[in-house]
């Protein structure tokens, strides 16, 4: 079934929109695409955020787990390092902090109409993309390769099956979300 997908460019990309305007569609209903959300995120007074970002992680982990028992999927690892993790959470952050709006809400608020998202997410997203293109290679010889951890995975560095380790993280995330409750958040 896949396969037909996989080599399908044109349904690749309906597939890719259809998905994106669902997710721009839930984020939106979620509320995460307003500035005062995602403000109070990161003030520690609002956890919506957090709430609806960890929800999705554990949904996907869970997804992608029965698609890999279906043979649908391949698990692919990608080599990691603090020299590039850092300064791309650094800059990530900041945008974030600047502007209010990480890319998928900032493309969910441009869905229903914000002019910030527009006049400052669009252009900082596409000024980011250039200069990350024009430097990644200095990056890439120089920075990247600062205390490698290499492709290490969370059920590898633990030792568990991967469903095991996803089970720890549905766990940790629920006991996360009932405390945030349970202290008003």
């Amino acid at each position: 079934m896949l396969q037909a997908i996989w080599n399908n460019r044109p349904l690749q990309l309906a597939l890719g929109f259809l998905m994106g305007i669902s997710f721009g569609f839930f984020l939106n209903r979620a509320g995460v695409d307003r500035y005062e959300v995602i403000l109070g995120q990161l003030l520690l007074t609002d956890f919506t955020v957090l709430k609806v970002m960890g929800s999705a992680v554990v949904v996907g982990m869970a997804g992608f787990i029965v698609m890999h028992r279906l043979g649908w999927v391949e698990y692919q690892k990608t080599h990691g390092s603090l020299g590039a993790t850092v300064p791309g959470g650094l800059l990530f952050g900041v945008g974030f902090g600047l502007l209010g709006y990480c890319p998928g809400t900032m493309a969910a608020a441009l869905g229903h109409g914000a002019l910030d998202a527009l006049v400052g997410g669009v252009p900082g997203i596409l000024l980011g993309s250039w200069l990350y293109v024009i430097s990644q290679p200095v990056w890439k010889r120089t920075v990247e390769h600062i205390l490698p951890f290499g492709d290490v995975t969370f059920d590898e560095l633990f030792g568990v099956a991967r469903w095991k380790a996803a089970l720890g993280c549905v766990v940790l995330f629920a006991a996360l979300f009932g405390a945030l409750e349970l202290a008003g958040y």
